[in-house]
């Protein structure tokens, strides 16, 4: 059938490309350009992401069409990004760009050249059951991206095929060494998807205005000054500028030598609450409750025994699922988490299967 993948410069999606010509598919590669405010500085590599895209698709033998989906990413994620920033919270917007971009903007575009499906580098599975489509763990557990695609619905996922999902990523480097890719050493993106790895304040302060404001400790003692709250986030320990503080008298609450840690940001007075202590209760939440919620079945999971993420890089927590009314859902950990932190995303499973998830509002005891 004629497959087209979202081609990115780098291995995975390379890979993905070439399993899929090997199966006989017709095989059409799309190049995405999302971001071009400053294409030509040192932290947006698209240019080179293209040629590295271009050079894939040339060794595997397939077309590739270089797309441009600027205005429709500056539309639908970038202006809800900043809007989140504003707000005071910290949002996720490689999962924006996956429910609006990769499985909306360019799933469109795919079916307007007659693809029957299209297919990514993310390491997650698709499996189809009489009961519909169900999104699934990547078999790397260490690289599962299935969080990323908590909010894919069942005509998004019926569509989308993940030929990676089922390998681990040392097999993926091994065959793109193995038949020759000019990208299989190609170290893997880390940044957010239109960011790069660029400093992150620095980017932020050209697109959101910034009111300065004392950072205070629980006892309400003022250690410092900081330059705008869309600039941090919980659980932050770097770039806080309150080194040095203990000698003049601050409080000690976790050790002398212990770090600093955002705890809460309290908009109504411009005030940045810190804590002493990785473990201080400020940081520890074992409840939470989500809105702007997507599931991959069409509905909830019923209430009951079920596990969560709350953000990316985190081991399935063990949780009870509650309906919250308006759309909204609670989960009752049985382990304090970390520094949970409104504007991510609340990710809910049920073992392998990915169920779908949503926005963080609060989070409590």
């Amino acid at each position: 059938m004629r497959v087209v993948v979202g081609l990115s410069g780098g291995v995975d999606s390379a890979v993905s490309a070439w399993l899929l010509k090997q199966q006989g598919h017709d095989v059409i590669g799309i190049f995405m350009k999302n971001w071009e405010d400053d294409d030509d500085s040192e932290f947006c590599s698209s240019r080179q992401d293209f040629l590295d895209a271009a050079s894939v698709a040339d060794v595997i033998g397939i077309e590739i069409e270089h797309v441009n989906f600027a205005a429709e990413y500056k539309d639908r994620v970038f202006a809800e990004f900043l809007r989140e920033y504003q707000a005071g919270r910290t949002p996720n917007p490689d999962v924006l760009c996956n429910a609006e971009i990769k499985f909306k903007a360019f799933l469109d575009h795919a079916m307007r050249l007659g693809a029957e499906k299209i297919a990514t580098g993310h390491y997650a599975r698709v499996r189809e059951t009489d009961a519909g489509f169900q999104l699934l763990k990547g078999l790397d557990a260490s690289k599962d991206q299935s969080y990323f695609l908590h909010r894919l619905n069942q005509a998004q996922l019926a569509r989308t095929l993940f030929p990676v999902g089922e390998l681990h990523k040392t097999e993926v480097r091994r065959i793109a060494a193995e038949i020759g890719l000019p990208n299989a050493k190609k170290k893997d993106s880390t940044g957010i998807c239109f960011i790069g790895e660029r400093p992150f304040r620095e980017f932020l302060n050209r697109y959101l205005s910034n009111t300065p404001g004392p950072i205070r400790d629980e006892r309400d003692r003022k250690l410092g000054t900081h330059v705008g709250l869309s600039f941090y986030t919980l659980g932050q320990r770097q770039g806080l500028g309150i080194g040095g503080v203990k000698e003049k008298g601050a409080p000690r609450g976790g050790g002398e030598h212990e770090p600093w840690f955002v705890a809460r940001k309290e908009l109504e007075t411009n005030t940045l609450r810190v804590v002493q202590g990785h473990d201080h209760p400020w940081l520890l939440s074992r409840a939470l409750v989500a809105g702007d919620t997507s599931w991959c079945a069409g509905r909830p999971p019923a209430p009951g025994k079920l596990a969560a993420k709350t953000r990316y890089r985190q081991a399935d927590a063990a949780c009870r699922f509650e309906d919250a009314g308006d759309g909204r859902f609670a989960l009752h950990f049985d382990d304090a988490q970390w520094a949970v932190t409104p504007g991510q995303s609340a990710v809910v499973y049920d073992g392998e299967v990915c169920l779908g998830g949503g926005v963080i509002e609060q989070a409590g005891d």
